[in-house]
């Protein structure tokens, strides 16, 4: 399997890590039931978020961190292109057994035929139902032209208007216009424009059917339904004070369960505890690669930043709406095991089950090395060459 002219005992190590890799890989399945289970009282939104958007972006453009490591990159669902080219078919065939040559791995060992379905018909009717619409590309064009100046590209409003702007322009995004803006109402404002404000009418510019074209358009790409409930065993937009509170005098009631049982069990004081496993860590990378700490820490602060956190404290801006959390690198359990090699596996195959991408899917062995020889030197050994600091 492999070969090396270390000790045994690095030999064993070897092994041991396989083992390690393996077991956690092994159990996914399991797990993935689990998750199969809680995803079926998922709504399809959640589905998307857990399993698709850390790659395809949350607009379902592919505007995600991933985006610029991945070649080709992820598919962006809102083109016209993908309304032409990806069927429903096409689509549950993709997250079935994924799509060779790219990062798109298949699904179906972790979701059901009917969470694959669910989160197709999710991703057509959210992302992609305005393409697909007969005035979609059309809308989309007017949009583009006339209106995204103001309302910018993701119908959040452009950054020199909402700045310069008094009252800004609409946020069609946003909770207060998708409950005031009727079609009708949206279709006036356009006609004859809105008094105090910087939205000019279009009614002798445009005709009828671009002016329904481009509201059509604006309520289907922007004005979405609410986030949903439960992305990620989270909400993804605040959850409510009530809900909140429950979930803490639940999670402090299971606490004191647990603390109560462990105080009842027996004692053996004459059991040896084992000592815990420690890697060895002088072990280099694999297939004799030498990685760069500082090319890795620009790719890690990319793309594994988000998710990692910056500190490797599994505290990235993204780690709150995901699960299984992410690997925190700076406690003694990843400390004690985490060496070179280990790291450099984990990045290349990924977690099933998880947020991980499988990184060997976009980067060469090289890059790979590059971003696990900063893991090691920043978090796992900071004390030896720590490179956390360095730009």
């Amino acid at each position: 399997m492999f070969t090396s002219s270390r000790s045994s005992h690095a030999a064993r190590f070897w092994m041991a890590s396989l083992i390690f890799l393996a077991a956690g890989w092994l159990a996914a399945p399991a797990f993935a039931g689990n998750r199969s289970n809680e995803a079926s009282q998922q709504t399809p939104a959640a589905l998307y978020h857990n399993y698709c958007s850390v790659c395809h972006g949350d607009q379902g453009d592919g505007n995600s961190r991933a985006k610029g490591s991945m070649k080709p990159p992820p598919r962006d669902f809102t083109t016209a292109q993908s309304a032409q080219e990806m069927t429903r078919e096409r689509m549950i065939a993709a997250v079935r057994t994924g799509v060779p040559g790219t990062a798109m791995v298949g699904w179906q060992s972790q979701m059901t035929e009917e969470q694959i379905a669910k989160v197709v018909d999710y991703v057509r009717n959210t992302f992609m139902s305005a393409s697909i619409a007969t005035d979609g590309s059309r809308g989309r064009q007017i949009y583009a032209r006339v209106c995204s100046v103001c309302h910018g590209d993701r119908g959040t409003g452009s950054m020199w208007a909402s700045a310069n702007l008094r009252p800004a322009p609409r946020d069609f995004s946003s909770p207060a216009a998708k409950a005031e803006l009727t079609r009708d109402r949206m279709i006036a404002a356009v006609a004859v424009g809105r008094p105090n404000t910087a939205m000019n009418g279009y009614g002798s510019r445009m005709s009828k059917e671009d002016m329904e074209a481009v509201v059509d358009y604006i309520r289907t790409a922007f004005m979405r339904l609410e986030g949903p409930s439960g992305i990620s065993g989270t909400h993804a937009r605040g959850i409510p004070a009530a809900e909140a509170k429950a979930a803490e005098k639940k999670e402090k009631q299971e606490k004191e369960k647990q603390d109560k049982l462990a105080a009842a069990a027996p004692s053996a004081p004459s059991a040896a505890k084992p000592a815990p496993v420690r890697a060895d860590m002088s072990l280099p990378l694999p297939n004799g690669l030498k990685g760069d700490a500082v090319a890795g820490k620009k790719f890690y602060d990319a793309n594994c930043a988000t998710c990692h956190g910056t500190k490797g404290d599994g505290q990235g801006p993204r780690a709150y709406f995901i699960n299984p959390k992410p690997r925190i690198f700076t406690n003694a359990e990843a400390r004690a095991m985490f060496n070179r090699p280990v790291i450099f596996a984990a990045t290349a195959a990924g977690r099933r089950g998880s947020e991980m991408p499988a990184w060997d899917k976009v980067l060469n062995q090289q890059e790979i090395a590059d971003v696990s020889e900063y893991v090691f030197r920043a978090f796992i050994q900071p004390e030896k060459g720590n490179v956390a600091k360095k730009k």
